[in-house]
């Protein structure tokens, strides 16, 4: 299955990290399909779906996120370019 959208939300710190993660999955039908330590104890979490339920699952998971620590970056990629996998074997 062709993926539609890729979700990205990046928190300061591995528990806002999971609660946002937890929320998106639960919001809405995504499938998590990575996630990484960026450095100075950033996070970020990658989810792929249709456009809507994505869109749903990021702003969801960006609430909850924001209510137990930091969130600094929240982004939808609508049918992201095949190319953008090389970025990361998650993506693939």
């Amino acid at each position: 299955m062709e993926k539609q959208a890729l979700g990205m939300i990046e928190t300061k710190g591995l528990i806002a990290a999971m609660c946002a993660a937890d929320t998106a999955l639960k919001a809405a039908s995504v499938n998590m399909i990575g996630w990484r330590k960026v450095g100075s104890g950033l996070v970020a979490v990658f989810f792929a779906g249709d456009v809507a339920s994505v869109k749903a699952a990021a702003d969801a998971a960006a609430e909850a996120g924001a209510k137990v620590g930091e969130i600094t970056a929240v982004d939808v990629i609508a049918r992201p370019h095949e190319e953008l996998s090389k970025m990361g074997d998650f993506l693939a």
